[in-house]
């Protein structure tokens, strides 16, 4: 199921073109070479690798993404959640909850999202 996991460069990479898409290749160096310091070099080289691996498209210049941000997060934090957790999704929150408020409108959303996952009779 590693087919969504990035590395941090290749996030930073993919919120930039997540973000911007289509961008032109010489722009998100120039963007990267701002935000990060990378050098071109190092830009082109993550696009490169994340075309090889399906997560972009470089055509003429143009860069586009092939994978979708939530596809991405889904992905990420359900390995977070089995790393960390040991799969557990109450002690995820649990722990993440623990000396935090919420507010009355994130404890609502949170709700909702609960309401519309459905419940599985395990």
């Amino acid at each position: 199921m590693d087919e969504y996991k990035l590395y941090d460069a290749e996030l930073r990479l993919m919120d930039l073109v997540w973000t911007l898409e289509p961008v032109n290749s010489t722009q998100l160096s120039r963007l990267c070479l701002e935000r990060f310091g990378w050098k071109k070099p190092t830009t082109f080289n993550l696009i490169r690798k994340l075309a090889e691996r399906g997560f972009l498209r470089n055509e003429h210049a143009t860069v586009t993404a092939l994978v979708k941000r939530e596809q991405v997060r889904q992905y990420e934090s359900g390995a977070v959640v089995e790393r960390a957790f040991g799969g557990s999704l109450p002690a995820f929150v649990s722990a993440f909850l623990t000396g935090r408020r919420l507010s009355q409108a994130d404890a609502e959303e949170l709700r909702r999202l609960i309401e519309e996952s459905g419940v599985r009779d395990d």
